[in-house]
């Protein structure tokens, strides 16, 4: 903070267990990722390489470390994972984490067709050498999953070793939680909470109505995720009452 106000909410200095923001880097250069560090590094938690854009995206190794040394985590997108195991290639994707020493992992099947209980064997293999993200939730904006399957899906995956699990929006945030449109499916929202405990999960919530409907239900604290790196900033202001949207979620009656 650069200077005193009352009635700002609490946050946790990291590294954080709640209030997390994940910011979705979809193809930064080094000089944007070092800029971003400077501007946005204290406010960011976790950095999630979109989809398969780790396979492309020049100077991978220099963006890992630049982002770890920032006390950054780095994960690579669940879509990679499932392209990987598509393949049949689960252990050439454990020594491709070690080579690029990632310790956080995202599990997903949002594209391809595997058991849950295959998906879940995963995550405990994972879960013995890495802290696991799973991701539950359909990329299939035609594939409804119900209230009473998403709690056990996320029960059973965080019994099986994940730290978090992380609700499905994609980053257009227009499938999952969220309808075409992007408008929250709160009951849906409403009921997982009713079993799930909210700390355990990361909402995707790339749209600003989205971050907003998050924090106004659950507070500055709830674990956001599917960020623009662009929107970081913004977003704490959100989180803090600095914004039109929450001005007076904070201060005084």
């Amino acid at each position: 903070m650069n200077f005193d106000l009352p009635y700002l909410p609490q946050r946790a200095s990291k590294p954080r267990t709640n209030g997390l923001t994940m910011m979705m880097d979809k193809g930064l250069s080094i000089r944007q990722v070092k800029d971003f560090i400077e501007t946005a590094g204290e406010l960011t938690d976790m950095v999630k390489f979109g989809f398969g854009t780790s396979i492309i995206s020049p100077n991978l190794a220099e963006k890992i470390k630049l982002y770890q040394n920032a006390n950054i985590d780095v994960y690579l997108g669940g879509t990679l994972f499932e392209a990987f195991i598509a393949r049949d290639k689960f252990d050439e994707y454990q020594r491709m984490l070690y080579k690029y020493n990632i310790n956080t992992v995202e599990v997903s099947d949002g594209s391809i067709e595997i058991s849950h209980t295959e998906k879940c064997n995963y995550i405990s293999k994972l879960n013995k050498n890495f802290k696991v993200l799973s991701e539950v939730g359909s990329k299939d904006a035609n594939k409804l999953i119900p209230p009473y399957k998403w709690i056990e899906l996320m029960q059973k995956e965080l019994d099986a070793g994940s730290w978090k699990v992380i609700a499905e929006a994609r980053e257009g945030g227009n499938v999952g939680i969220y309808r075409g449109s992007g408008e929250v499916r709160s009951d849906l929202i409403e009921e997982i909470l009713t079993k799930i405990d909210n700390d355990q999960i990361i909402w995707e919530s790339p749209q600003k109505t989205q971050q907003v409907w998050f924090i106004k239900l659950m507070g500055s604290n709830v674990n956001l995720g599917n960020i623009a790196f662009n929107e970081v900033i913004p977003l704490e202001c959100l989180r803090l009452g600095l914004r039109g949207d929450t001005f007076f979620d904070h201060l005084p009656k």
